[in-house]
């Protein structure tokens, strides 16, 4: 199985609990729906310190790194990255870890 890890930091004016909220859902309901996505997990910091650094992680699991590769290019996954992700985030980190 295949875990890709991502982080956001979120532009300023979406740094608040509501907006967190309403993009952990979003994520959670858009690319849950993919194909190959096995599941989904979204979490928002903890503490002061985690939430000096990043506002949303996002775990999505997959079958093979095949999958992966045809998620991130998956036009309903362009469209939650370019439509609605990209212009409320500051700074993204992905990794792929195999577990």
């Amino acid at each position: 199985m295949i875990e890709r890890i991502v982080l956001f930091k979120l532009k300023e004016e979406h740094c608040n609990d509501a907006a967190r909220a309403e993009f952990a859902e979003r994520t959670r309901n858009d690319l849950g729906a993919l194909k190959g996505v096995r599941s989904v997990s979204v979490g928002v910091p903890a503490d002061e310190a985690s939430e000096a650094s990043w506002d949303i992680s996002i775990v999505v699991r997959f079958d093979s790194m095949d999958d992966v590769r045809r998620y991130i290019s998956d036009p309903e996954h362009r469209a939650y990255v370019d439509g609605y992700a990209a212009p409320r985030i500051e700074v993204r980190k992905a990794w792929n870890f195999e577990v």
